[in-house]
């Protein structure tokens, strides 16, 4: 079952390069989201389970792994057979944790915890997002449609900070909200060709089309959220960079690298530290645009 094109478009095209988005379709957007992508090791114990336009990751430890994303809610089997693809067991699912509370990164959880009794871990100012199946979101809640999702009732409630541990590996938790007022950054430290490296996978900085960044009455604090996000981020040391969706770190290209031989593609870190400076010049862009309407 496909989504409304309308929303599925305008979240999708946020995670674009610029001369992607002003060019791309709502089909070609929705496409996306459902395309199947290869696959693949990008890592140490990371691996990528996503699709051509979402992001999921596959975090393996020897008690069982860790994911990041659930998807749509059609993602489930198409994210049970990249797992089995890669040598895997779905079932030796753990742990659950998403990058932000929206229905493209986690209406696929109430099927696979389900599926799998996995755990499933949010950060705080996501949970009634997630418990309410989207309703409690400020700015898709009244939305209905597409926006909604099967309610999961959530297992551990993480605060910024906080870590996830597993089998030897441990994910810290950054909150960085504004996309949603709980969206989460995650970090760890993976060891790949006799390197440690510091992986980020970026939960969302983005401003999505019709948020309001002046006289939210629903997310007063929206604007300093933002700010605050930009400050968590550009503090981060980021060798591996990776996104809640591939087009933010370029993962088409580097796919390609990858098969192609060399070195890892996924290091990245001044790749990093252009996007992230990209996306506050649009957040600024944007409240400078919304600042002068008002006063208009």
């Amino acid at each position: 079952m496909f989504r409304k094109l309308a929303t599925a478009a305008a979240l999708s095209l946020m995670a674009l390069p610029a001369s992607l988005a002003q060019t791309a379709k709502p089909a070609q957007a929705e496409n996306r989201y459902l395309a199947p992508f290869p696959p693949h090791h990008v890592a140490g114990n990371i691996y990528f389970v996503g699709s051509k336009g979402m992001a999921v990751y596959l975090i393996t430890t020897p008690q069982g792994n860790i994911l990041i994303n659930s998807g749509l809610l059609e993602s489930p089997p198409q994210i049970k057979d990249s797992i089995q693809k890669l040598g895997f067991k779905y079932s030796d699912t753990k742990i659950l944790l998403i990058s932000h509370a929206h229905f493209d990164h986690d209406a696929g959880s109430a099927q696979i915890v389900k599926e799998t009794g996995a755990k499933y871990e949010v950060m705080d100012a996501d949970v009634p997002v997630v418990q309410s199946g989207g309703k409690e979101d400020f700015n898709y809640g009244d939305k209905g449609g597409e926006n909604l999702y099967p309610a999961v009732k959530v297992d551990r409630v993480l605060h910024d900070g906080d870590t996830v541990s597993l089998g030897g590996t441990v994910l810290t938790a950054h909150k960085t909200p504004g996309h949603t007022k709980g969206c989460t950054t995650w970090t760890l430290q993976v060891k790949d060709g006799g390197m440690t490296l510091n992986a980020v996978i970026v939960g969302s900085p983005n401003v999505n089309p019709g948020y309001l960044l002046v006289g939210n009455k629903k997310y007063p604090g929206i604007v300093q959220d933002y700010e605050k996000t930009f400050q968590v981020l550009k503090s981060l040391p980021a060798d591996l960079f990776l996104g809640a969706h591939g087009d933010y770190y370029g993962m088409d290209a580097k796919y390609a690298k990858l098969k192609a031989g060399g070195p890892n593609p996924f290091v990245d870190p001044e790749g990093y530290k252009a996007y992230i400076a990209n996306r506050e010049a649009a957040f600024r862009k944007e409240l400078a645009k919304q600042q002068a309407a008002g006063k208009m």
